[in-house]
């Protein structure tokens, strides 16, 4: 995501900073120096908090489709998939 929506929860990663930031309910960077390897050690934790705040939505900044960001990015989209 490059905009957070009021009230949404954002997941971000490095120094990216989407806009709407400040109105986010809730935010988390996987790594805030970017590095993929404390990204993935990180994803499963922040996800459960920021599912617990109670946004409707978990935003996601740009994570890198290489090495371990293939996998976090892979483990994103299968969380966003829809349930039966």
């Amino acid at each position: 995501a490059d905009h957070i929506e009021p009230g949404e929860a954002a997941l971000l990663f490095g120094a990216f900073r989407p806009s709407g930031l400040e109105a986010a309910a809730l935010s988390l960077n996987l790594s805030p120096q970017g590095d993929l390897k404390e990204a993935a050690a990180a994803l499963f934790s922040s996800m459960r908090i920021l599912d617990r705040s109670g946004a409707s939505v978990i935003a996601v900044a740009p994570i890198p489709n290489f090495g371990l960001g293939e996998a976090i990015r892979d483990r994103l989209a299968r969380a966003a998939a829809p349930r039966n």
